[in-house]
């Protein structure tokens, strides 16, 4: 309960019940304040915050929360306010990290017959 004794929160955000600026572990916390930290607390303002995150190891968990972030506020810009800023936030963000906006497409490659793995084959004798 040593988490809970901040008691200025950095936005009115919740990821899974929890406040976005008591997000554990504490070590990668910075990690999914980075866009509002980028782009300042003015721009989340209007913006109530719910995440739900399921699935995967913990730094997944906190990169897709972070991509979330940035991926729905720069939609939330373009729904409901104009264009430029919209934009203009947008360029900040992918300045920053392609991360923030771009998913990293790549995945474990599932294991084929004749070989131990995805691709290795295995070892051929001649005698």
């Amino acid at each position: 309960k040593q988490w809970y004794q901040r008691r200025v929160p950095i936005t009115a955000g919740k990821v899974n019940g929890v406040p976005i600026d008591l997000i554990q572990p504490a070590s990668l916390r910075y990690k999914v304040l980075e866009p509002i930290l980028l782009l300042g607390k003015k721009r989340f303002e209007g913006v109530d915050i719910r995440i739900r995150c399921r699935g995967g190891g913990t730094v997944a968990r906190i990169y897709a929360i972070r991509q979330a972030l940035s991926k729905s506020l720069v939609a939330y810009y373009q729904k409901f306010i104009d264009e430029t800023s919209k934009k203009e936030i947008k360029d900040i963000l992918l300045n920053y990290d392609k991360n923030l906006l771009v998913a990293d497409p790549r995945r474990c490659e599932p294991k084929k017959f004749g070989g131990p793995g995805a691709r290795a084959k295995y070892q051929k004798s001649y005698r």
